[in-house]
């Protein structure tokens, strides 16, 4: 049935009917200059490069425009950052857009207000991949199902969405919806019964998902609960329900109050939105349309949610609440919960730490400062949070390399961002080795094609993780997937004793898989750029005075596993580390205090990571470094000439395989040392002299260094 622009199927119908919303509405775009500029300033010369004229967007009076940039030579992955960036900014939905697609659903005859419940599939999701998952999104109270509509255009390149309406004269029970979206289920894992079902669900939508995993635990189900309703009984709106029983209808001050209640912490965005390197005037400009788009739509929601709608929304909120809570203990399925700190509605943080300890497949990401509409918030993207988290999947298991989908252009912008001073303060300078054993600044000497095996010493902490990705996308667009420690993705009955697992989710946006030989030999099979350290978190969290010392296992493995896909070997060192911080507190000081002692001990027990190996490097205690910071140095990274192990059938032999490894160790040793001795002559090692020399050419404007 069409219906003002947009189609909707009938309730449970197992047949995919797509829909279009109506086209954002969303203002003018003001890009961020610094990091443009920062960005853009990446012009190489390779094969990856264009060297001819080439196009690129801006916007001018509110319209997405071409310019035409002469004779520079730009990574194309750059040039698709700039336009997809202005493409996703100028067409990204807002709560305007929220409200005027609202308002159409409710003018449509039958579309908003009669009817039953029925799913539709925005047409704005656009394309998506191949054996893409199906996700369901099942709205709060206000039922209209566009809560995901700031996030379909990213969402539906990944997923295949269906979004359940609610009417606004709906009256279906609780146990009625969760029948509704429970045969839809059923029909769709009868089809595709090797792929998992997504279920969104927002407030009261959170309910239903739990209800329905609850009765359907032998069904793939991956739960993403945003402020669950599950705590309803604490909630402010409890003193509202009698006082809308018996007030008059020309008396409908609910709605007002619930709005006030809804909305999140504007000091707190003010403050976010700066750190992301935000204009002023562009926040403020932001604050200013928000405070007159909720005013100005109070005759949206009130006709969403009438005086005899809430009353049946909060009452089923009461029945879902109780259903849920009570068949918690049978919720097997995998669960991301997002909770707001700011949600005046509901106590969501409160309850998002409740259910990670309940559920047991079970993780939680609070955002401090948002309110009860988080989801259309510019906080994050869904779509970008799902794959940092290690909730994508298209199968029955995780598989971290086919499941894995690189970031977008617009995706790295936003993990770049934050790391964005860092970076320019840290200045990196990388050298490789061409063919001819010519050393040269940048990455050109780095093999295009895979597979190719990046093996090297691990800084302390990591440190030189981001400038290198970073460097490697922008320059020569390649993405390194990083052979990583498993705490980066382990979690047990223990995790209080463990780093929260958001604090990685950029790592796993960015492509990091577990250090496993069956994740190697996928990503070689893949012809990926493995990324490989050896030393591991021997090395990244080295004792005091040991900077710059391997760390490496007796196996030589990798070795074998790469010349069996004929891969290039690239022994790297990276130096800089002293410069930034000393170790003042290390493994040794902590094990003589009994109670981090016994920290420390719980913590590897649970985590069992490399104990079987000999000598030092396989003592990965899992602890936390003491580090004094210092004035801030320079990163120097080396990457030697690729070694060749294509048709060498002779490294089949463990002792040949031995014999290359020791060579690979003794290259990494031999390009520590020679940056340690190079940096001594480079005249801007010092951050003083950089600064000085970019107040006057630029501030993204390459630093010099030594000669090489």
């Amino acid at each position: 049935m069409a219906v003002n622009g947009a189609c909707f199927f009938a309730a449970g119908f197992p047949t995919t009917v797509r829909c279009c919303a109506k086209p954002s509405s969303s203002g003018k775009f003001k890009p961020n200059p610094a990091v443009a500029n920062t960005i853009r300033r990446f012009a190489v010369s390779t094969e990856e490069s264009i060297t001819t004229e080439t196009t690129t967007d801006f916007v001018e009076d509110g319209r997405l425009k071409k310019k035409v940039v002469e004779g520079e030579k730009m990574n194309p992955y750059v040039l698709e950052l700039e336009k997809t960036e202005l493409e996703y900014k100028s067409s990204r939905k807002g709560l305007n857009d929220y409200f005027e697609e609202s308002r159409n659903f409710i003018k449509s005859s039958g579309g908003g207000v009669g009817g039953p419940p029925r799913w539709f599939s925005p047409l704005d999701c656009g394309s998506r991949l191949d054996n893409s998952p199906l996700l369901l999104y099942l709205p709060g109270i206000d039922g209209v199902g566009l809560g995901l509509s700031t996030h379909h255009s990213t969402l539906g390149k990944i997923f295949d969405i269906w979004c359940l309406h609610i009417p606004v004269k709906d009256r279906t029970s609780f146990l009625g919806l969760v029948k509704l979206v429970e045969r839809t289920v059923r029909s769709e894992n009868h089809r595709s019964p090797s792929k998992p079902i997504y279920l969104v669900g927002e407030s009261l939508g959170a309910c239903l998902a739990l209800a329905v995993a609850a009765r359907n635990p032998d069904i793939d189900l991956v739960l993403v609960l945003v402020n669950p309703a599950t705590c309803f009984e604490k909630s402010q709106l409890q003193p509202l329900m009698p006082l809308l029983e018996i007030m008059p209808i020309q008396h409908q001050f609910g709605l007002p109050y619930i709005l006030s209640l809804m909305t999140g912490d504007p000091l707190k965005m003010v403050i976010d939105n700066a750190r992301k390197g935000v204009p002023l005037l562009e926040i403020v400009e932001g604050l200013s349309q928000d405070a007159v788009v909720i005013p100005s739509n109070l005759n949206v929601l009130a006709a969403l949610l009438p005086r005899e709608t809430l009353l049946w929304k909060l009452n089923m909120l009461k029945v879902a609440s109780k259903f849920a809570n009570s068949h918690l203990h049978a919720v097997k399925a995998q669960t991301l919960v997002l909770s707001s700190g700011r949600d005046q509605l509901l106590p969501s943080e409160e309850e998002g730490q409740r259910l990670n300890r309940v559920l047991p497949k079970c993780q939680n990401r609070s955002y401090s400062g948002s309110g009860h509409f988080l989801l259309l918030e510019d906080v994050f993207d869904l779509a970008t949070l799902i794959k940092g988290s290690a909730f994508y999947r298209r199968g029955a298991h995780q598989d971290y390399v086919s499941d894995y989908v690189p970031p977008t252009p617009l995706e790295f912008r936003q993990i770049y961002e934050p790391n964005r001073l860092f970076l320019l303060a840290i200045s990196s300078v990388m050298l490789s080795t061409l063919e001819d054993g010519k050393i040269v600044r940048g990455l050109a000497g780095i093999p295009s094609e895979g597979p190719v095996l990046f093996v090297g010493y691990h800084m302390l902490m990591g440190f030189e993780l981001a400038p290198m990705v970073s460097n490697f996308l922008l320059e020569r667009n390649i993405f390194l997937r990083g052979l990583a420690h498993p705490v980066l993705f382990i979690r047990t009955k223990k995790e209080r004793l463990l780093p929260p697992l958001s604090q990685f989710d950029t790592f796993r946006a960015m492509g990091a898989v577990p250090v496993s030989g069956t994740n190697l030999y996928k990503l070689l099979a893949s012809k990926a750029h493995v990324l490989l350290y050896p030393g591991g978190g021997r090395e990244a969290s080295h004792r005091k005075g040991e900077q710059y010392k391997l760390f490496w296992p007796e196996q030589s493995e990798f070795v074998r596993m790469a010349a069996r896909f004929g891969a290039k070997i690239v022994p790297f060192g990276v130096v800089g580390e002293d410069d930034f911080g000393e170790v003042v507190f290390d493994y040794d000081d902590q094990m003589r205090i009994p109670f981090l002692r016994d920290y420390i001990e719980a913590v590897t027990d649970e985590l069992g990571v490399r104990t079987e190996e000999d000598g030092e490097v396989g003592n990965q205690n899992m602890h936390r470094l003491g580090i004094l910071p210092k004035f801030p140095g320079r990163f120097y990274y080396y990457f030697g000439k690729p070694i060749e192990t294509e048709g060498m059938h002779e490294l089949r032999d463990r002792e040949k395989a031995h014999e290359l490894y020791l060579q690979i160790k003794s290259e990494v040793e031999k390009c520590i040392g020679f940056l340690k001795e190079k940096r001594e002559t480079d005249p801007y090692r010092n951050i003083l002299a950089r600064l000085s020399y970019q107040a006057t050419n630029g501030s993204t404007s390459q630093v010099p260094t030594f000669d090489i």
